[in-house]
């Protein structure tokens, strides 16, 4: 691709450093002058000012710059670049970090993982999760990203309830330039991306954007995906205004890899065997449909407007359309005419109400976002106040696409049919609040109102009409108490509500609404390069939402109210130079995570079993990183990671246990610097799981009834499903950056 470069007219550098500082975007520094004197100060991103929090805030926090992003992105989903961070768990089922991957942050599912971007809200509306895969290659362009542990502070969309994660979006370049990045890897894994940028013409606009592919076949068998992807955007500043346009998105087609591997034998002996597709011809042979896709398409359009108003005011405003639209498509077999609402057809006297098929599940929805706030700024008091309206209309429906005896369907005739509504009105205001040299108060207050509802009936033709209606208040404070230049404590206490979400209501129509009183006590080290961090979290839940361990027909976890629970835990994470050439990155995470009472039916009566793990809370988490740098552009780096033996159901039935597993990485980058037409040629490399350990992330636990007629004896049937994780695998890519 050829890309044009855009000369613009002599700057004025004042000018144009200060306008980028009064809207914060990126890493700009500017002079502000104030009465007494003249002072540097690196200012907050605006976009993500009301959702992130700083280094002194009395939030548990990480930060993930552009640069940390980038030597390890060569294709990999944002979820598994962020594996290496405290308190983080993931998954994918492909097993290879390309297509539908996951993230826990201490042991909570990601459905209760706030996402932003931009401080707009991600997690879809309905399911409350997060798809990563439909944004793909989005770490390409990324600028910063702020994982919060624990409640965090208030922030727009679904509650967090265990962690946030709020991306900001490429800042504004004042130079024009290029990148094509291509990488190659195992699975025939390739990702290709162009980048440009006009810099800033006329000092006031700049245009940049990027085009990317991801394909990989996955470590599981025909674990496909096809990931296309886009970014643009269109930026305006001027003395005291910033306008940014931003359209990003794509499509992916992943061919589907969610059921697992139930059977243990295989599992042992063919780890990356697929059931999906699976059928049987008319000779008895077993084949694989060959179009057993999840296709999705998903576009975002942005529009961003900050404004200074003086030295003290600011105000932003961000306006927000997605677009989705997909299916997921089967081939069935045996299937009664009555789950699909047939006739039964009479040949010759012969009642015909079984047949082969092939369906698609439709999703269609549209998604609306309107966010605004104010932000009053002196030297003592940072205080921000506004609110985030929006609203979701989704259509549920499914046709039959072929089937071996058709029945009285007509092409495009849909089986089930259903449509959702949610709003969802937040209003906030929060202030940070220097009361002297060491201490600092911070307070947050937010006000929560949705509403959901539904019409129309599921893919089982049942009826599905839900009328809900939730308000949440969720106040939140702390305290920062500054020893000297070198050590902080801080406590916080934050209090969250959060609704269920559309699973939950079709497993359980009168399901709850969970509660959780969050308390978060610190110390933070700073001094030189060296940094050590400790935090000791205790989280109190009332009908905590957990995992269950099932999944619904289309893999979708299915989650249940726990009663009273609690997740009480110690972080630790460090960075400690050695050597010059040589620095640890360690972090470990302690917990006991647990439900005070477990009730369960079992062999066919209720069954008090006490006090039992949560599922899918390992008690371990730990990672390092050995960071070796021989020369100014060449870096190692060799990752670890260890977690913790956990189970899949709150039962601690010992079917759903996953083991421990500790596996290694190794990624290097290499930067040279040329006088030609590229700038810079950056060569970066990706060793998975060095040791080739055999290890499972994730899984599912299922039980189900079996009555003996005879004898009148019901037993409970216990079972369960595991994704296979990738064994050594390797990434190397080049980026040519003009």
């Amino acid at each position: 691709m050829k890309i044009l470069f855009n000369t613009h007219a002599k700057k004025n550098r004042q000018r144009l450093l200060l306008s980028m500082a009064f809207l914060g975007l990126g890493s700009i520094y500017a002079q502000e002058k104030t009465q007494d004197s003249t002072k540097i100060e690196k200012l907050d991103e605006v976009l993500v000012k009301a959702v992130r929090v700083d280094a002194k805030s009395p939030i548990t926090h990480s930060n993930v710059s552009k640069e940390d992003l980038a030597k390890r992105n060569l294709g990999q989903d944002i979820p598994v670049l962020l594996n290496f961070l405290p308190s983080v768990v993931t998954t994918t089922d492909a097993g290879a970090g390309v297509g539908y991957t996951g993230i826990r942050v201490r042991g909570i599912s990601s459905q209760s993982t706030n996402v932003t971007i931009n401080g707009i809200p991600y997690n879809d509306a309905e399911s409350l999760g997060t798809f990563w895969v439909n944004l793909g290659d989005i770490a390409s362009s990324t600028e910063s990203l702020q994982l919060q542990r624990g409640v965090g502070t208030s922030t727009n969309g679904s509650g967090a309830f265990g962690a946030s994660i709020n991306v900001l979006t490429d800042a504004i370049s004042k130079t024009s330039s290029g990148e094509i990045s291509n990488s190659f890897g195992s699975y025939n894994t390739r990702k290709h991306t162009v980048k440009f940028s006009t810099g800033l013409m006329n000092d006031h606009i700049e245009i940049a954007g990027r085009l990317s592919n991801i394909v990989s076949d996955g470590y599981i068998d025909r674990a496909s995906s096809d990931l296309k992807s886009y970014f643009l955007q269109g930026s305006y500043v001027d003395d005291n205004t910033l306008i940014k346009a931003i359209a990003f998105g794509g499509q992916e087609v992943t061919y589907q890899a969610w059921n697992g591997l139930e059977d243990l034998y295989t599992l042992r002996n063919d780890r990356t065997y697929n059931t999906a597709g699976e059928y049987e011809d008319n000779n008895g042979d077993i084949q694989f449909y060959d179009n057993e896709v999840d296709n999705y398409s998903q576009d975002h359009y942005q529009l961003h407007w900050n404004q200074r108003y003086n030295n003290l005011w600011s105000t932003t405003i961000g306006l927000n359309y997605t677009k989705g639209s997909g299916y997921f498509e089967q081939y069935k077999a045996d299937e009664d005419f009555s789950d699909y609402g047939l006739v039964p057809l009479d040949f010759n006297g012969e009642i015909v109400d079984e047949t082969d098929l092939i369906r698609r599940r439709w999703l269609d929805n549209d998604f609306y976002v309107i966010n605004a706030n104010a932000n009053y700024k002196t030297d003592d008091i940072n205080f921000i106040f506004g609110g985030s309206f929006s609203h979701y209309d989704g259509d549920h429906f499914g046709e039959i696409i072929w089937a071996e005896y058709a029945s009285q369907t007509e092409i495009r005739d849909r089986y089930y049919d259903g449509n959702s509504l949610k709003n969802d009105l937040s209003l906030f205001t929060k202030a940070n609040y220097k009361l002297n040299e060491s201490i600092s108060l911070y307070g947050d207050l937010q006000v929560r109102n949705i509403t959901y509802k539904t019409t129309g009936t599921t893919s089982d033709l049942v009826e599905f009409a839900i009328d809900k209606d939730f308000t949440f208040f969720n106040p939140k404070a702390g305290i920062t108490y500054e020893l000297n230049q070198d050590n902080d404590l801080y406590f916080s206490y934050a209090r969250a509500n959060r609704e269920p979400n559309r699973t939950d209501f079709e497993s359980n129509e009168n399901i709850e609404a969970e509660q959780l009183n969050d308390f978060e006590l610190g110390w933070r080290h700073k001094k030189n390069n060296f940094s050590f961090n400790a935090n000791v979290y205790y989280m109190a839940y009332n009908e905590q939402l957990v995992l269950s361990g099932q999944l619904d027909d289309v893999g979708n976890p299915i989650r249940t109210n726990s009663g009273k629970s609690y997740r009480l835990g110690l972080e630790l994470e460090a960075i400690i130079p050695v050597i010059p050439i040589l620095t640890l990155q360690p972090n470990l995470t302690l917990s006991t995570n647990k439900n005070k009472e477990t009730i369960i039916p079992f062999d066919g009566e209720l069954q008090n079993l006490g006090e039992t793990d949560i599922s899918f809370s390992p008690s371990i988490v730990a990672a390092n990183a050995i960071v070796v740098q021989p020369i100014k552009n060449f870096q190692i780096a060799v990752l670890s990671k260890f977690v913790g033996e956990q189970y899949m159901s709150n039962t601690e039935a010992r079917s759903s246990k996953l083991d421990s597993y500790f596996i290694n990485d190794l990624n290097f980058n290499y930067s040279i610097k040329t006088n030609t037409i590229f700038k810079e040629i950056v060569l970066s490399g990706l060793v998975n799981n060095v040791f080739n350990e055999k290890y499972i992330s994730n899984g599912y636990y299922y039980t189900y009834d079996d009555t003996w007629s005879e004898a009148n004896v019901t037993t409970t049937i216990e079972g369960a499903g595991f994704y296979p994780q990738a064994t050594r695998n390797f990434l190397v890519g080049a980026t040519l950056k003009f």
